[in-house]
């Protein structure tokens, strides 16, 4: 019995230790993205998948109007300065940190009062004009990831993950106030399987305390790893050995090996088994079952927020014709009036949107909106509840959360509209003499913000939508998306944390094994629960016989 146990843990565990160390090493990076975001990783270390290319890996998500002959396009490679014909990129990017991490922009708007502002992973940041560069701007929340920042006549509206803030001109531009948000009206009270097994997975259930007992397990499984092979390794070169007093100190740093690899490993197999098993349920195909269940929230853990829109926010637009906000979620897109002084409510009928969350959303015009995801580009009409695909122009007849990727993986998007001295990006169509006729508008008491304008009608001559893997995809016919410059992918590197998170989910082995990438998770998961589990009961085994007197003959070679 006790042989037949060693032999299920010794070779599984030689086969799969180095997936299990590039899991370990991994996890502990992910968990201290803002620790490790300075530190880069040239694209040319990795498989050629990992290179941009026609301005693929959401090397671009959107772009912004300065004036009629500028524009800031922006994504994960940062903020590019260019003309309405992309004949050439500038970098602006000048007072972000180091750190192709810490350039990595969500949204750009342009304050008529206070000037540029972007949102960003590690906060909001403003250009100053008389430095030309950007300079952070406090936030009364200690979040700092900026998933929004958007005018609304002369007020400034910033959407963390979690927070709705607003600075108005009554109060100036520097003092920030938090919007209370009010539940929506098909809130349960529960959070979402999916995130409560993500939180578990990384510590952060119990905040900074439980990453740092996560980052534990990822060393313990390190040392099991180191101490496992070591064990194994050790005899062949103790047979080759002819000094007896140099034998006898590694045969005892053998045993001594063994006595660690089993200690560590029994006081933490219930962790190991429940870090391992969590980690399994974050990839497809167990995601899939998992992915629209919910559950009560765990009490006294970061789960249990007051706050009902905790981790929840994603996206936000102003409807100026219909007076309303529209609110995009990681469970869906609400509504409410202008004030938010109202329960948000859910669109009965909503396009698909994929788990890995919004990429685009614009208004086209008066009756439609633009929703892009992985899981592709739609036209919604909420009044009438028709979806189509924006893309083939098919209507869509499904509603609800899409896949996580689907044919198209559209990870940005630009429009522009030119007409006489008019130039437009998204549902905005602005002239120099347009800007001050966008901040009338009557005030809201309850809110503070400004009402504009109804935006001019669009006249579309170019679209583009930039897909993951492909890259861009002219809308409009011909290839008049310029290639992607040589500065901008020289100065464009992938983080630490995106090359530990390819590794942690597995993608990095997809230029070799195709599309059955997707399964070296729950495997490698699989058998690290088999090999705890054994392993752990091979010592449970040996230790009751031990105390039992029986002891085995197990000399080492």
């Amino acid at each position: 019995m006790l042989q037949r146990l060693r032999a299920w843990h010794k070779w599984p565990s030689l086969i799969f230790t180095l997936f299990i160390l590039l899991f370990a090493f991994s996890g502990i990076i992910l968990n201290h993205r803002d620790l490790l975001s300075s530190v880069d990783v040239n694209r040319k270390a990795l498989p050629p998948v990992y290179r941009y290319n026609n301005w693929n890996l959401a090397a671009v998500r959107g772009a912004e109007i300065l004036s009629p002959d500028s524009i800031l396009v922006y994504g994960n490679t940062g903020i590019w300065l260019t003309d309405t014909a992309f004949s050439s990129f500038s970098d602006f990017n000048r007072g972000f940190p180091d750190g192709i991490d810490n350039r990595k922009v969500a949204s750009i708007c342009e304050n008529p009062l206070t000037g540029l502002h972007s949102a960003t992973l590690f906060g909001l940041y403003r250009f100053d004009k008389t430095v030309g560069e950007w300079k952070k701007v406090l936030l009364p929340v200690e979040e700092e990831r900026i998933v929004k920042v958007l005018t609304i006549g002369d007020s400034l509206v910033v959407m963390t993950r979690s927070n709705l803030l607003i600075a108005t001109t009554e109060k100036g531009y520097g003092h920030f106030s938090v919007i209370p948000v009010p539940a929506a009206e098909d809130d349960d009270g529960k959070v979402g399987l999916f995130k409560t097994l993500w939180v578990i997975h990384s510590g952060e259930i119990y905040g900074m305390t439980g990453k740092l007992i996560v980052d534990a397990v990822g060393i313990i499984f390190i040392i099991l790893c180191i101490t496992g092979v070591i064990y194994f390794f050790m005899p062949y070169k103790l047979n080759g050995m002819n000094n007896d007093s140099r034998k006898s100190w590694f045969k005892r740093f053998n045993r001594n090996t063994l006595r660690w690899h089993n200690s560590v490993g029994s006081w933490a197999i219930l962790l190991l088994i429940l870090t391992t098993l969590t980690g399994m349920f974050l990839r497809p195909p167990l995601l899939i079952p998992i992915a629209n269940s919910r559950v009560e929230k765990i009490p006294f853990t970061e789960l249990d927020s007051p706050n009902p829109w905790f981790d929840r926010f994603r996206d936000l637009l102003y409807d100026s014709t219909n007076h309303r906000w529209l609110v995009a979620t990681s469970e869906g897109i609400y509504h409410t009036n202008e004030d938010f002084s109202t329960s948000l409510k859910p669109f009965p009928v909503q396009p698909p949107v994929s788990v890995m969350g919004i990429n685009v959303f614009q208004r086209l015009d008066s009756t439609g909106y633009l929703v892009g995801s992985f899981s592709g580009i739609f036209r919604w009409e909420p009044e009438t509840g028709k979806v189509w695909d924006y893309f083939t122009k098919i209507p869509y007849r499904m509603t609800g959360r899409g896949a996580p990727f689907g044919e198209l993986s559209v990870a940005g998007y630009i429009r522009l509209a030119v007409g006489s001295s008019q130039l437009a990006v998204g549902s905005w169509q602005l002239a120099e003499d347009s800007i001050q006729s966008a901040t009338s508008g009557i005030r809201h008491p309850a809110s503070g913000i400004r009402n504009p304008g109804s935006p001019i009608a669009n006249r579309v001559s170019k679209e583009v939508l930039f897909d993951y893997m492909g890259g861009a995809i002219s809308l409009s016919g011909g290839n008049w998306f310029p290639r992607m410059p040589e500065e901008v992918r020289h100065k464009s590197p992938i983080s630490l944390w995106n090359t530990a998170l390819e590794i942690h989910t597995g993608r990095i082995f997809q230029p070799i094994l195709g599309d059955f990438y997707i399964l070296v998770v729950p495997v490698v998961g699989l058998f690290a629960l088999e090999i705890s589990i054994i392993g752990f009961l091979a010592w449970w085994v040996a230790r009751r016989r031990k105390k039992k007197g029986v002891t085995e003959s197990r000399p080492i070679k």
